[in-house]
């Protein structure tokens, strides 16, 4: 039987709440202090706590600050706080410090099973999502269950001791660069660098010293000799992403460095041998820029003695909740919110949206959605899935609502745009930052200002 601690100094209340809760090992506790031993001794995944204990039970503080202590102990234990009738401030505040919800007297069995039954559900089903954790690839980075993604692990586990080059493909945001560390991370070069440079995103003209690195003197502005990104990798892994967009002219010279292991740095004449691994992507069809003769023929033969292909995450749908569940209890360790599961309409948004940008928008949307998050579970509006196609909704047709929501909705899109800047927040939204704070207070939008 599951344990359920019920912590309240009416002994009246506490048989009745036994009662009513018979299907359950229940632990009884009248004080803070006796509670706070009962959490620690029995570890119990739910607690009633009435926020009315002594030395006076008029006042909510004892109870708060016994939530306080629960919590700081056991952060995922499910805490129902029970109130008078008119104690309904006292119960919100307890809800903004992490309590699971809360209770309003007199006791009714029905009603309190259902809430402590749902309480044991979510505790169960986030018990289980944290111990899934250690079973669904975060030793390596790549996370998931589906049969792809095993084999995926599987193949990373098979070519990490060696020294063959591999060609990564997939599309953008299935976690290219995350795959290469996973290599990196299981092979003998682990305590070495992982270096990465994305092909695309640094100039043609610049590429070159990025990559070789150059002496002093090279070309006007070259103060001192520089390192370049296949020397700063030296003994680990170099990471080259987006290999498709490599200049013409500057493959021939990558070639001749992975055939003899050696480079020149620009304006250098000495030859300097280099111990690196060389990992490649692209989300390019190569093969196609071969026969265009964009890409040469034997950089490619030499890059692709191994090709991994990474699933985009259409073709992943039992992954979609692990890696949401692993991205959520990252972020709110991180920036210390109190989400700790998904709502149930978040839920069926998740599992029916099309990922267009993979785990990259999967990865962004749980972020801002643990930022906008006012609560201990994310809802869909948190996600930002507002139509039909990802979650379930029922619209409005007071004008004053739908503003309101319109408004909410643009407020924590620009805010998650900007990273949590209100200047550019403000500016993107353009209005001023009182209006915007006015905005804020007036929707009860959860942002830290």
């Amino acid at each position: 039987m599951e344990k359920l601690l019920i912590v309240d100094d009416d002994l009246g209340i506490q048989k009745q709440l036994k009662w009513s809760l018979a299907d359950y090992e229940v632990v009884l506790a009248d004080t803070r202090e006796s509670a706070i031993a009962a959490v620690r001794r029995h570890e119990p995944k739910v607690v009633t706590l009435d926020l009315g204990l002594p030395p006076d039970a008029a006042n909510a503080s004892e109870g708060l600050a016994a939530l306080k202590e629960i919590l700081e102990i056991s952060p995922h234990t499910k805490v129902i706080v029970i109130t008078g009738n008119d104690d309904r401030t006292h119960a919100l505040k307890a809800i903004e410090m992490g309590a699971y919800d809360f209770y309003q007297k007199p006791v009714d069995a029905d009603v309190i099973n259902v809430i402590v039954s749902r309480a044991f559900s979510l505790a169960t089903l986030e018990t289980d999502n944290r111990s899934m954790k250690s079973i669904v690839g975060c030793d390596t980075g790549i996370i998931g269950s589906s049969e792809s993604i095993d084999r995926l692990r599987l193949m990373v586990q098979r070519i990490a001791p060696t020294e063959i080059t591999a060609l990564l493909l997939g599309e953008s945001g299935t976690g290219k660069e995350v795959t290469a560390k996973a290599i990196h991370k299981v092979s003998d070069r682990s305590d070495a660098p992982f270096i990465a440079i994305n092909c695309a995103s640094i100039p043609e003209n610049l590429l070159e010293s990025e990559l070789f690195g150059f002496e002093k003197g090279a070309f006007t502005g070259a103060h001192k000799t520089t390192l370049g990104k296949i020397e700063c990798a030296q003994g680990g892994t170099l990471f080259l992403d987006e290999i498709g967009d490599m200049p013409y002219h500057l493959q021939a010279k990558l070639l001749r460095f992975l055939q003899e292991k050696v480079i020149e740095r620009l304006g250098g004449r000495k030859e300097i041998p280099v111990d690196v691994r060389v990992i490649c992507a692209t989300n390019q069809n190569l093969e196609v820029m071969v026969s265009e003769k964009s890409f040469r023929e034997d950089l490619f033969y030499r890059i692709t003695e191994i090709t991994l292909n990474i699933p985009p995450l259409r073709d992943r749908d039992e992954d979609v909740l692990i890696l949401a569940n692993f991205f959520l209890q990252q972020y709110a360790a991180e920036y210390k919110r109190s989400a700790k599961s998904f709502a149930d309409d978040a839920l069926y948004g998740l599992r029916n949206h099309k990922w267009p940008g993979n785990i990259r928008e999967l990865q962004n949307k749980v972020k801002s959605s643990v930022i906008m998050s006012t609560s201990t579970q994310v809802t869909a509006f948190d996600l930002g899935f507002f139509d039909k196609e990802n979650a379930e909704y029922e619209l409005s047709l007071n004008l004053r609502t739908v503003r309101e929501q319109a408004e909410t909705i643009a407020i924590q899109k620009a805010y998650a745009l900007t990273d949590g800047n209100m200047s550019k927040t403000s500016e993107l939204l353009g209005i001023t930052r009182p209006t915007l704070y006015s905005l804020i207070e007036k929707y009860r939008i959860g942002i830290n200002v």
